[in-house]
């Protein structure tokens, strides 16, 4: 591998965003939701550009008390309408800025259900293809939301998680549950060289699982964030692999 996409939450309002995007290659920008409003799209879309980063939409749940975390249960019609209107606001944004939007993350619990409820997954896959058919699907690697994208002909990016730990049928570890994420940054590290270089991940119980990875996430709103993206971005060239900007 030559060359990996870095991604991050950004817009959200609480985390370092000037200070991280330098070290990633692709953001996802709240688009109101669970975070963010109006100009705080507008001032990410606008960091964005200057630093030349891929720009997506990071839809999620209605959800702003509890940051689009909480499991809410909606109808894939309703799945596909939400989606389609974050979609929408950040477009907006990304014209007037004479920007390009490159793809859609969907955000927290909207993610996590849409990664093992094929209904949903699917929804949400027809609305980001109804928007633009050339954006790219950013999915839990192997979960039914990439499959949904595949199916419905969108690009897709297996994504894996630098900060988050894994349970043996390769999901995330909900963050109800202790030791769900990794504040160390070393052992983070440790997993996303894992990740890039055999193409492994150490689950949670010790078992080794298989994974593929196009894209790895960094959440931007812990305190580590910024020095392990700095200290990641390092060690992946040490290994002679670039972001993939």
């Amino acid at each position: 591998m030559n060359s990996i996409d870095l991604n991050c939450d950004l817009g959200e309002g609480i985390g370092k965003d000037a200070e991280i995007i330098p070290y990633v290659s692709s953001v996802n920008i709240a688009c109101g939701f669970h975070a963010g409003d109006s100009l705080m799209m507008h001032k990410t879309v606008k960091l964005a550009k200057e630093h030349g980063v891929k720009i997506g939409a990071h839809p999620s749940f209605q959800d702003i008390e509890g940051f689009g975390r909480r499991n809410i249960q909606i109808l894939p019609s309703e799945a596909y309408a939400i989606t389609v209107y974050q979609i929408g606001a950040l477009l907006g944004f990304v014209k007037a800025n004479d920007a390009t939007l490159h793809h859609v993350k969907p955000h927290g619990a909207l993610y996590n259900m849409a990664s093992r409820d094929k209904d949903l997954a699917d929804a949400i896959a027809k609305a980001i293809f109804d928007v633009d058919p050339d954006l790219v699907l950013y999915g839990l690697a192997g979960s039914e939301l990439i499959r949904a994208g595949e199916k419905v002909g969108l690009s897709v990016y297996h994504e894996v998680f630098a900060d988050r730990t894994y349970q043996n049928d390769g999901s995330l570890t909900p963050r109800t549950e202790q030791d769900a994420v990794i504040h160390d940054v070393d052992d983070a590290i440790e997993q996303v060289l894992a990740i890039v270089d055999r193409e492994e991940i150490t689950a949670i119980d010790g078992s080794l699982l298989p994974i593929k990875a196009n894209t790895v996430c960094i959440h931007g709103d812990t305190e580590e964030a910024v020095a392990f993206a700095q200290q990641l971005t390092r060690e992946l060239k040490l290994l002679g692999i670039m972001l993939d900007k």
